[in-house]
């Protein structure tokens, strides 16, 4: 199985934005973004499933980030608005087997990205 690649990571200033990208196997998954900052647990910040057309999305994030799929080009897209120095974290693309929909539960993901990091300073 084929690792997600994630780019487009790096240091932005409050209030701005960027858009991560993630290259996958292309098997029919659902795919998600987590992060993980410094001391703290990996968390899930958006989850689509194989269509792209059902979407979740962690409270922290709701009405500022937005995850997309181009199922054409074997990617899926965060695009982060108004980011927040909360916001750090290394973020990491990971898929799963697309018999469960739309996967929230992290245990449920089976292949993982390293991971792209992201500074937000004050």
């Amino acid at each position: 199985q084929v690792q997600p690649v994630e780019s487009g990571g790096g240091m932005v200033q409050a209030g701005g934005s960027l858009r991560l990208s993630c290259a996958h196997s292309g098997r029919a998954d659902a795919m998600g973004w987590f992060r993980q900052a410094p001391g703290k647990a990996r968390e899930l910040v958006a989850a689509a499933d194989w269509s792209g057309d059902n979407t979740k999305y962690a409270d922290f994030v709701k009405g500022r980030f937005t995850i997309s799929r181009d199922n054409a080009k074997n990617t899926v897209a965060l695009q982060m608005n108004d980011l927040k120095p909360e916001d750090t974290a290394v973020y990491l693309c990971a898929s799963c087997p697309g018999r469960y929909g739309i996967c929230t539960k992290e245990a449920l993901y089976d292949s993982w990205g390293r991971g792209t990091q992201v500074t937000v300073s004050s």
